[in-house]
């Protein structure tokens, strides 16, 4: 959820990457709010001169300037699952158009795109993860589809086959990162996905100085973000909590909520200055879930704002244990609680300052180092 409320420049760079040549920047559906969409912008910002293109843009997506695959004229586009074996096939018909470069926003199959020789096109592409649904469906429900089930074993290897043309992979993580080559056997440097610290830690007065007095959990209401886990590890800490957020899981969390000591507020789809708001009035961010990387801690950090959450994935790299945070091993309730007196013994700026590094002006900056470097 977070991350996805407004879009601002990146910090400039050098000049505009790839000038003189023909560049097709590519991304799968793109929906209205997300990280990966707000990773295609920032791209979009720094080769503006690129044609890009979609499988389909979401009905509430206002984003002009997409040209949309054939497959947006079908209904497929109301079912991700029912689309997805049809995905390698549209991204080898998708334009008679050739490129010298093409750099791919892949999290299904957009990496498997071809719009050239490999002899004459440069083919980059930034992963944000090897599609969950056939690589990893334990991380994401949707991939428990029984319509996936028979045709998954088959996408793998399309997915190996038809990507053997892409000359260099970046990774949102390490956790990304390490899927790539266990999943594609192929390297991939680490390009972290931007994220506006700066408009987080630019705070009125009056946020900053709000009293840290409950817990926070931000993000989309769905099964895997735990967040029935967020309300039971609040209740061990005895510490309020809010749950801010959207989601079909919202009835389900409120009747959670009825059943524990300490108050559960919601807040529904907050705009971006109510969920700043949100940050630096609270005593921690609760993210006990495995994510790739995670925008939303990151922006709690920009805030001063700690996070407590679980020893996998991306926090791994986004939270500095025992200085920005505290990471547990386990999904027991109980073992948090014993850190909700820890809590106060972090010091605010260090989380500020270590937010920092992950600004949209380091993705601008490692970014264009990669394609230069890739495309040399």
């Amino acid at each position: 959820m977070s991350g996805h409320f407004a879009h601002s420049s990146p910090g400039a760079t050098d000049a505009t990457l790839l000038p003189g040549r023909s560049v097709a920047l590519v991304h799968e559906w793109f929906g209205a709010t997300g990280g990966s969409e707000n990773v295609f912008r920032r791209i979009a910002d720094l080769v503006p001169h690129a044609e890009r293109f979609v499988l389909w843009k979401d009905r509430d997506a206002d984003e002009p300037g997409l040209r949309e695959s054939w497959l947006s004229r079908t209904p497929l586009t109301r079912s991700k699952a029912l689309a997805l074996p049809l995905m390698p096939l549209v991204w080898r018909t998708l334009t008679r158009e050739r490129f010298d470069v093409v750099i791919s926003s892949s999290h299904a199959f957009a990496h498997t795109v071809r719009l050239g020789a490999p002899s004459d096109t440069r083919h980059l592409s930034y992963v944000h993860s090897p599609a969950r649904y056939i690589w990893s469906p334990a991380f994401d429900g949707r991939g428990a589809n029984p319509l996936l089930v028979p045709p998954r074993r088959a996408l793998q290897a399309v997915d190996v086959r038809l990507s053997q043309h892409v000359h260099s992979y970046a990774a949102n993580s390490r956790e990304v990162q390490a899927r790539i080559h266990r999943y594609w056997r192929r390297d991939a440097v680490v390009v972290n996905p931007p994220v506006d610290v700066a408009y987080f830690s630019a705070a009125p007065r009056a946020d900053r100085e709000q009293p840290r007095d409950y817990l926070l959990g931000i993000g989309r209401w769905i099964p895997y973000k735990n967040f029935d886990l967020a309300i039971a590890i609040a209740d061990r800490m005895g510490v309020p909590l809010v749950l801010a957020g959207s989601g079909p899981e919202e009835a389900a969390l409120r009747r959670a909520a009825e059943r524990v000591r300490v108050p559960v507020t919601f807040e529904v789809r907050p705009d971006r200055a109510r969920l700043r708001q949100l940050y630096w009035g609270a005593r921690a961010l609760l993210f006990p879930v495995h994510e790739d990387f995670g925008i939303i801690p990151v922006e709690a950090q920009a805030c001063g704002t700690p996070v407590v959450g679980l020893r996998r994935g991306g926090l791994l790299e986004t939270v500095v244990d025992g200085e920005t945070g505290f990471l547990v091993d386990s999904t027991d309730p109980s073992a948090y609680a014993p850190f909700a007196q820890r809590i106060g013994e972090l010091v605010p700026e260090r989380a500020i300052t270590h937010a920092a590094s992950f600004s949209e002006q380091e993705f601008a900056s490692r970014l264009s180092a990669w394609v230069r470097d890739a495309t040399a």
